[in-house]
């Protein structure tokens, strides 16, 4: 699985081990996803998957590195998907 595959998964368990908030975004723990157990058997390193996703600006967190235990409470917050331009105006 390549960085882009596994970022792709990433969000999709961000979705469904978070919270969706009123603006469209999901927020989960780093302590929920490091401690599930189908995160456990998808992800090598989620550490390595998270930062690659930051730095791709899907998601958003406090601190570079989370460590387990340390970081169980950082809230990790999977952006918004923006509307394709042609499926807004399309819907107005």
């Amino acid at each position: 699985m390549n960085v882009e595959e596994e970022v792709e998964r990433l969000k999709e368990e961000i979705q469904r081990l978070g919270k969706i908030q009123p603006d469209g975004s999901y927020k989960v723990t780093f302590g929920v996803l490091f401690n599930d157990d189908r995160c456990a058997n998808i992800f090598e390193a989620l550490v390595g998957t998270l930062r690659a996703a930051k730095k791709r600006k899907f998601v958003t967190y406090d601190g570079e590195l989370l460590l387990q235990g340390v970081h169980d409470n950082v809230e990790i917050i999977l952006k918004p998907t923006p509307v394709p331009a042609a499926a807004a105006t399309a819907a107005s």
